[in-house]
Order: structure tokens, then C-alpha cells, then sequence
């Protein structure tokens, strides 16, 4: 199975939100994640089998050092085949390419191994509000 990873890649809206809705357990939705990541992204990390898009990360950041890895999804059938670390290495290279120093992540518990293990983030402190 070959995997290409493209940097700010080109792609349609339809395939992010069906890749949002396995990818987080709900419908699909309808969201222009074109307009999105155009407008609040450093750039964002399409991953493609043959051409179909089956793996996106988002890569927001605040205009200097600090990148942020947001809505990283693989497609179902391809899970757990180092398509989201290979997305979240290059996310991680492209953010060091841009300057940035931090590359921040936070996730449920579920996902501690992925992130730790697979992608070499480690664990700090941080501090949330429900709004």
C-alpha cells in the first residue's frame, strides 16, 4: 500500500467531512473546510492511497512559533497502518520548515499511545475551560 502526503494539498470538502464524521462518530456534516484552513491554518497535511483521499490533519498555529495539530483523521478501514503518524511527521516537518518552535496536541485518553508513542509528543501541562 503506498501512501503519498502532500502539504497543503488540494481537496474537496465532501471527502474531509466524511472523513470528520468516521473519524469523530457523527453525520456528515457540511462544513467548507477550504475556506477554514485557508483562513486560520499554517497548512494542513492531505494523505492519499492511489488518489483518494483517506487520511487530513489540520496544522493551526498563531502567526509565530507555536503550531497545533487539529483533526487528525484516517479514514476506518485504514487505521491503525501509520497513515496518522505519517500525517502528524509531516505536519511536524512543514511546522519546523515555517519556523515554529512548539508543536502543541491535545486528545482524549484514548489516543495518549498514538500521540506519545507513535508521534514523540510528550506529555506537559495545560489548563482548559469548557466555554
Amino acid at each position: 500500500m503506498t501512501i503519498t502526503y502532500e502539504w497543503r494539498g488540494d481537496f474537496e470538502n465532501t471527502d474531509v467531512n466524511v472523513l470528520h464524521a468516521e473519524g469523530f462518530d457523527h453525520p456528515p456534516l457540511d462544513l467548507d473546510w477550504l475556506a477554514r484552513v485557508h483562513r486560520h491554518s499554517l497548512g494542513w497535511v492531505c494523505a492519499r492511497r492511489e488518489g483518494e483521499l483517506v487520511g487530513f490533519v489540520n496544522v493551526a498555529w498563531d502567526g509565530g512559533v507555536h503550531a497545533f495539530i487539529l483533526d487528525t483523521m484516517v479514514g476506518a478501514a485504514l487505521r491503525r497502518s501509520g497513515i496518522g503518524a505519517g500525517l502528524v511527521a509531516t505536519a511536524a516537518e512543514e511546522a519546523r520548515a515555517a519556523k515554529c518552535a512548539w508543536l502543541h496536541v491535545d486528545f482524549d485518553d484514548d489516543l495518549r499511545a498514538f500521540y506519545f508513542d507513535a508521534c514523540g509528543f510528550r506529555p506537559t501541562n495545560a489548563g482548559l475551560i469548557a466555554l
